[in-house]
């Protein structure tokens, strides 16, 4: 009886030690990283179209419990080659905060925005050693 009392102990403790390294993991994961995202924006809207554009890219981080640090609007720039047969485009560089958890929900919803042409999101967090 003394034996399996022992075993039960140790699994127990094994229990207890896996228990531990999977909430440190989670809690390592769920921290805030920072993020720098430039997409490009179709150049067929107008001034006030685009500023919408901006906001709905800043409601979106918010929504997902992110937090924009600084968006800078590049202006008007022409491209290097033709996408989806525009020769220019919008450049919009958002640095943000996120949980890294949120960031594919991101950016699928980026991608389903009809009227950005491209995105570039790099993660931009300083690795601690």
């Amino acid at each position: 009886m003394l034996i399996y009392s022992q075993t039960l102990f140790v699994f127990k403790n094994v229990h207890v030690i896996i228990l531990v390294e999977i909430l440190m993991y989670k809690s390592r994961r769920n921290k805030l990283r920072t993020y720098e995202l430039l997409s490009i924006i179709k150049p067929n809207i107008d001034s006030e179209e685009f500023d919408k554009e901006t906001a709905k890219i800043e409601e979106t981080i918010v929504s997902l419990q992110g937090k924009v640090i600084s968006t800078d609007k590049m202006g008007r720039k022409k491209l290097a080659y033709d996408i989806k047969d525009y020769r220019d485009g919008y450049f919009v560089v958002h640095n943000f905060e996120m949980e890294p958890a949120q960031i594919t929900k991101f950016n699928r919803q980026l991608r389903l925005n009809e009227n950005v042409l491209r995105i570039v999101l790099v993660e931009t967090s300083e690795v601690k050693a």
